[in-house]
């Protein structure tokens, strides 16, 4: 009887339980211990509870189920043709939009579009089909990307009453001075990075933001610079106007007179006879290559006596363009190009701290004894390609150069070696010559040097001397192949080899060669120079950047400065490259070109090295 009681008790159910008593860390029948689940548009990912990733999915509708609390949305090399704005108004939790590379047209892009997203800071619709800007854009805008589509207007509001926006990207457009309105950047004060270059204007546009730091406008038909259109942006430190149509006529001494920042001036490929007026004494880097110059005065470089790098390559200098004296203002110039100017002899009267000398591809048939005697920080020489003889090469021409490291003497008329080297050469090339005889005498001393290019010459065997190669005790690279051929190996220690040049060497790249050119994600390369054959950044300090070793089909590594500068001659010798640094996850991956701040600082690509320490 008793048992029975005990098990009816158990069988009866027990009070209600209390409001608020239950555990609520003990999951209950049919309940899960993990959260629920993201909502995530189907094949995107959402890693974090604010983003949301359809990178490269093909889509060619906008996706649903997009969370309102999105703050970074990446629709990037998709197909999508148009913005719903039903879809877009709701996001107003939006910080970053990634539009990047899909088929949006203007008319796909509704006016009201982004009148909701008032926290937008970065927006990425580079490389579509817009025929004209969005006529409005937030206020609360950091970033805009509008590169690489077919733009031909913009409007007062797109990129106006913008207090925060920095970094404007306009480039690869249709964009004509038509196209933009005179108050673009009304009420936009903190724009530092405008990007203008490959569209269509005629001439530099007045009412350009004053806080600017670097404008690109490359690769236009510009033929003038208005009075005063630079007056205002006295913060400017990069200006690049390369690949334009600028002759004298269309700069006057006012044109960068107020530019009391400026650092870079690229001005190369356009159609100048002279060197301009009214330079800025803060400017490093000046590049006039490929222009048609015929006489530098030094009237014109007095104002620029912080000049560092001069690039003069490809003018029309011939032998009196370049007078005794003329770059003598420039009393701490690091670097001077006058590659393919026709000169007859080596300048007179270069400034004295001058370390590289580049002049390949002249008609220099003679050095004398001073020739080179006023410039004994000298670290790297290159005569290549010009018409010297031995009768015309004095035996002290080299004496004073006691720091010089690098000698090219490539692709001249030497039939034998020069005398009085210094001892602490580290790379002498003389390739191509005429070479008959290689005697101990003219290197007993060079204990330091690391490389010998003697290929292409008339050596043989026996035209080598007996403890020729007895001083070089640091030779690492020694290469003769093209001599070899036909008499067997070259007497001396095993070293390794430098394989030659096969055929006539190019000329060294130019510096603007790339830079106007646009990555295939619609950037430009992030370093005015240049960017696929050489390591270091524009005017980078000597010695800057990573060393390498020789590698096959080179016939030497770059010399030191020859990696400080992408104009220096070297097409085809060991060069490194690297990428610059991106900006944000959820930037698109096109942006890289110079929104980022790590010189052209950016990083090559700090970018610019060349820049004044602070």
């Amino acid at each position: 009887m008793r048992l029975s009681l005990l098990l009816l008790l158990l069988l009866l159910p027990g009070p209600p339980p209390t409001p608020g008593m239950e555990d609520a860390a003990f999951p209950h029948l049919g309940e899960s211990s993990q959260p629920p689940p993201r909502a995530c548009p189907p094949r995107c990912s959402c890693p974090r509870a604010d983003t949301v990733d359809c990178n490269g999915l093909d889509l060619q509708v906008f996706p649903d189920n997009i969370t309102r609390a999105a703050q970074h949305l990446s629709l990037q090399n998709n197909q999508l043709q148009e913005l719903p704005y039903n879809e877009l108004s709701r996001l107003s939790s939006l910080r970053t939009l990634n539009l990047h590379n899909n088929l949006i047209s203007s008319e796909g892009l509704p006016d009201e579009a982004f009148e909701s997203l008032t926290q937008l800071q970065h927006i990425y619709v580079a490389h579509n089909k817009l025929s004209v800007a969005p006529q409005f854009l937030p206020r609360s805008l950091r970033v805009a990307d509008l590169a690489a589509n077919q733009v031909t207007e913009i409007f007062p509001l797109t990129f106006g009453e913008k207090p925060a926006l920095r970094s404007v990207y306009l480039h690869n457009n249709q964009l004509s001075n038509a196209g933009l309105p005179p108050d673009a950047f009304h009420g936009s004060e903190a724009v530092v990075i405008l990007s203008l270059s490959s569209n269509r204007l005629s001439y530099l546009p007045p009412s350009l933001p004053p806080s600017l730091e670097r404008l690109h406008l490359q690769n236009n038909l510009i033929s003038k610079v208005p009075r005063g259109a630079l007056s205002r942006q006295t913060h400017l430190r990069e200006l690049y106007l390369q690949h334009n149509q600028l002759t004298d006529s269309g700069l006057d001494a006012t044109t960068f007179s107020k530019l009391h920042h400026l650092e870079y001036l690229d001005l190369s490929h356009n159609r100048l006879a002279s060197v301009p007026a009214g330079l800025p004494r803060t400017l490093a880097v000046l590049h006039l290559g490929r222009n048609r110059i015929r006489r530098v005065e030094a009237a014109r470089l007095r104002g620029a006596r912080g000049l560092r790098y001069l690039l003069l390559q490809h003018n029309q200098l011939g032998a009196t363009g370049l007078p005794a004296g003329a770059l003598r203002p420039l009393r701490g110039l690091h670097t001077l190009h006058l590659y393919g100017n026709g000169l007859d002899r080596v300048p007179l009267a270069l400034p004295r701290r001058l370390r590289a000398l580049v002049l390949p591809h002249n008609h220099v048939t003679t050095l004398g004894a001073r020739d080179l005697a006023g410039t004994p920080g000298l670290a790297e020489l290159n005569l290549a390609y010009n018409r010297l003889v031995s009768a015309r090469v004095h035996r002290r021409a080299f004496r004073p150069l006691r720091a010089l490291r690098s000698l090219d003497l490539a692709g001249n008329l030497l039939t034998r070696l020069p005398g009085g080297l210094p001892g602490g050469l580290h790379t002498l090339r003389l390739q191509r010559n005429q070479l008959r005889a290689l005697e101990p005498e003219p290197l007993a001393g060079l204990d330091q040097l690391r490389e010998l290019s003697l290929a292409h010459n008339r050596l043989r065997v026996g035209d080598i001397g007996p403890g020729t190669w007895h001083e070089l005790q640091a030779l690492q690279g020694k290469q003769a192949s093209h001599d070899q051929h036909r008499t067997g190996r070259l007497p001396g220690p095993p070293a390794p080899e430098c394989g030659g040049y096969s055929g006539q060497p190019r000329a060294g790249p130019d510096p603007a060669a790339t830079h106007n050119s646009t990555s295939a994600t619609g950037r430009e390369p992030p370093s005015p120079e240049g960017s696929s054959s050489v390591a270091q950044t524009p005017g980078a300090p000597l010695g800057h950047g990573p060393r390498r070793r020789c590698l096959s089909g080179a016939s030497t590594r770059l010399s030191q400065a020859s990696r400080a500068w992408p104009g220096s001659w070297g097409q085809g010798r060991c060069v490194h490259t690297q990428g610059a640094p991106g900006e944000t996850q959820a930037r698109s991956s096109h942006a890289r070109h110079a929104d980022h701040t790590s010189p052209a600082g950016r990083g090559p690509h700090s970018p610019h090295k060349w820049r004044r320490q602070q």
